[in-house]
């Protein structure tokens, strides 16, 4: 009976490391630039800060500035004011809520400043060390859509002329999230937001966004129609051939890349991966790697090899996932490097903002032909634009 019982044991953990070895991708780095560390913007809709602010302090890193944390909370806070401004300004047309854009980072640090992450930490006015902005947005959403979407015939001022309402909102902000502050110190020198900002050597007009869709013109910059770009910023549109150049040009030329996408996908996984398997080829491949990706569960997706078949989609097919919404502005995040698995297929090299969450510990590996189909935009430095595209770009 033990003899039996030691061979069937035996007999599992040898089944048991086989499968594991077959369900483990192995990458190898083909080039990896410089991040700070990890974050984790736990019950908050603000990827797009966190990305943002990653993709900055890269740059500072990749200028020799050296190591900066800077705070998500003070620019969240400057942000959701303005938007809650454009809201009451639209009655309601301009949505107000936690989402954002890469931009609202890039216009927030030249209009407001930066500050550390020591000066304003998320979680801490309800004592916790992350954030949870869900009482946060039921309260703030309520009094926005009651001035917004009241039947009001004119808004209450002060006596020195400032709307109520405005005080109203900035206060529960300032509850939930800290008062902003006008002055600190850093290193043993006194600064303001926007000294500290125009210290740092940052310029906000080196940094552009670029897109690529067929519904406006190419070569030319146009607002994209995703309800977070509610400050209505333009992006540069590329065919996608060029857009994925960039991708590629930047990472090996040192540059970092701010990254919008869709994360909805069933190809992005919660264990750190990111792939678009070509349904098309299963009828093709009975028996193979991929034909059993393509019979299997969700769940049991999470701990199988991904196929190294995958879908390099055309022009047209971004552009229909778009207009028919199955592509939808999800989630911000950083690429900032280039690997291999053991298949030899590509990916890009991504930090989340999710803490050490998945297989790679808040790092994810999105395929070329993930990123190639769901890319909403990027933001990358001017210079990180191969020079025959930028001229093309007039940039």
């Amino acid at each position: 009976m033990k003899k039996i019982f030691g061979l069937a044991l035996a007999i599992i953990m040898a089944t048991g490391a086989m499968a594991q070895e077959e369900t483990t991708l192995e990458f190898t780095v083909v080039k990896e630039n410089p991040i700070t560390s990890i974050k984790n913007q736990n019950q908050a809709g603000t990827c797009w800060c966190y990305s943002s602010l990653a993709f900055i302090e890269s740059e500072l890193l990749r200028m020799g500035k050296g190591e900066f944390d800077f705070s998500e909370m003070y620019l969240v806070h400057n942000t959701y004011l303005d938007r809650a401004d454009k809201a009451v300004r639209t009655h309601g047309d301009v949505s107000f809520s936690q989402g954002g854009s890469f931009y609202d980072v890039i216009y927030g640090m030249e209009a407001f400043g930066l500050v550390p992450e020591a000066e304003m930490r998320p979680g801490v006015m309800y004592g916790k060390e992350l954030s949870n902005h869900n009482e946060l947005s039921a309260v703030s959403d309520a009094v926005v859509a009651a001035i917004a979407k009241g039947r009001h015939r004119s808004l209450q001022l002060s006596p020195d002329g400032q709307p109520l309402w405005k005080q109203a909102i900035e206060a529960i902000h300032d509850i939930y999230l800290g008062e902003r502050p006008e002055s600190f110190t850093y290193n043993g020198k006194e600064y303001t937001p926007k000294s500290f900002y125009e210290s740092l050597g940052l310029n906000a007009s080196d940094y552009v966004s670029l897109t690529s869709y067929t519904h406006h013109p190419f070569y030319e910059p146009f607002i994209l129609e995703i309800q977070d770009n509610w400050r209505w910023a333009q992006s540069y549109n590329l065919p996608i051939d060029e857009l994925m150049e960039v991708f590629d040009n930047a990472i090996m030329e040192g540059y970092t890349i701010a990254w919008g996408s869709d994360v909805s996908e069933k190809g992005f996984t919660r264990m750190g991966t990111a792939v678009l398997p070509d349904e098309s080829a299963s009828a093709d491949l009975q028996g193979s790697d991929m034909a059993k990706w393509l019979n299997l569960t969700e769940e049991e997706k999470k701990n199988t090899p991904k196929p190294s078949a995958q879908k390099w989609c055309t022009q047209e097919e971004r552009q229909l996932a778009y207009d028919n919404w199955e592509t939808t502005d999800d989630h911000g995040m950083q690429i900032y490097g280039i690997a291999k698995d053991q298949n030899g297929v590509e990916y890009y090299m991504v930090k989340n903002s999710w803490g050490e969450a998945g297989t790679y510990k808040g790092i994810w590996y999105a395929s070329k032909a993930f990123v190639r189909y769901k890319t909403m935009n990027i933001v990358v430095h001017k210079n990180a634009i191969p020079k025959d595209i930028r001229k093309k770009l007039n940039l």
